[in-house]
């Protein structure tokens, strides 16, 4: 006898919600006509960076997640050295002229452009109902000055 039901419970795996997010967010702003061609490049880019980088938006994904359940996932895991003050000075100055972006520092990013983008399309479409409106008025008053005559 057959069970036509079954109470088996799929889960993702770790990180894997992220790397789909990422994908339907460049998706929905890139619109393009062959979406299945389209995610093939983007994880291949995505594979490009992760090996350039050595950051896996997978591996930091599940971090996130993680850090609900146990915070421990962001916490160092070896206690910071302690170097001559010379040697602290070169470090950082290494450190922010080669720093990678973080994907908060990115994030950050991505909304400021999105604020500024927005501003300057609320700039374009008010300038652009001042010129209809100053048209509309200029026909009015040449309707008058016609009915007028």
């Amino acid at each position: 006898m057959s069970i036509p039901f079954s109470n088996t419970q799929y889960r993702i795996p770790q990180g894997f919600g992220n790397l789909l997010e990422g994908l339907t967010r460049e998706i929905l702003r890139e619109q393009p006509n062959n979406i299945p061609a389209f995610a093939a490049a983007y994880f291949e880019n995505l594979l490009e960076k992760r090996e350039k980088t050595s950051f896996d938006p997978a591996e930091w994904g599940s971090k996130v997640d993680d850090r609900f359940y146990n915070n421990h996932a962001f916490k160092e895991q070896e206690p910071p050295e302690k170097s001559e003050p010379e040697k602290e000075k070169s470090e950082q100055e290494e450190t922010s002229v080669t720093k990678l972006q973080t994907p908060e520092d990115l994030e950050k990013e991505e909304n400021a452009a999105i604020t500024i983008q927005a501003a300057f399309r609320g700039h374009k479409a008010r300038k652009a109902v001042k010129i209809i409106k100053s048209e509309n008025l200029e026909k009015e008053k040449i309707k008058e000055e016609k009915e007028d005559e």
